[in-house]
């Protein structure tokens, strides 16, 4: 009996041979995904959508990237304004990967560099203006945060298609002051009226 056992030993562990180096020679890459080969640790090239045949481990897959617009959103950042005041100011942002292989080889983590310079051009572009030109300028400031930011992530391999600002949250005290006024305006008119 163990003489048999040895022969078929040997079968599974050619079969499972088989198997693995099919699976490593034969990729399918999905539509608007792209991946990135490396042959012996060096850059070889970028597959596209469909059927591949790769030299099993030899040529490895480095990165799986999607093609898709993508949509981040990036939590509250405090913004000091020209006229000292403290506002928080929500952004999303919507890009596209438009070559894989500067996505993966010129920065090493492209959405926090994204992060970073949306936070960097946004306390230039709000520490030009007062509160009230900030609630009132959003275009303004989505033109000029999309125009920044798309040229510097160019060279990154990624499109910024929009910057939207979500939220800008004056402080407390400012926007009770501002209730105030609202009211006591109201009041006014109510009072010029009868």
């Amino acid at each position: 009996m163990p003489d048999g056992i040895f022969p078929v030993v040997v079968l599974l562990l050619l079969a499972a041979f088989a198997i693995i180096v099919l699976v490593r020679t034969v990729r399918i890459v999905p539509q608007q995904t792209a991946l990135i080969i490396e042959r012996l640790g060096r850059y070889s090239r970028t597959l596209e959508g469909g059927l591949h045949i790769l030299v099993p481990f030899v040529a490895l897959v480095r990165a799986n990237i999607d093609l898709r617009e993508q949509v981040v959103s990036f939590p509250p950042q405090p913004v000091i304004t020209s006229d000292n005041l403290v506002v928080n100011i929500d952004t999303v942002i919507y890009y596209a990967v438009t070559d894989a292989k500067d996505a993966v080889y010129e920065i090493a983590n492209f959405i926090q560099g994204i992060e970073q310079l949306t936070v960097t051009t946004l306390r230039n572009v709000i520490g030009s203006m007062d509160l009230e030109q900030t609630l009132t300028s959003r275009e303004e400031i989505n033109n000029g945060l999309r125009g920044v930011l798309d040229e510097a992530t160019g060279k990154w391999g990624i499109r910024v298609n929009r910057v939207e600002i979500k939220g800008i949250d004056p402080p407390p005290s400012i926007k009770d002051s501002m209730e105030k006024q609202m009211r006591a305006e109201r009041e006014k008119r109510a009072v010029v009226l009868t």
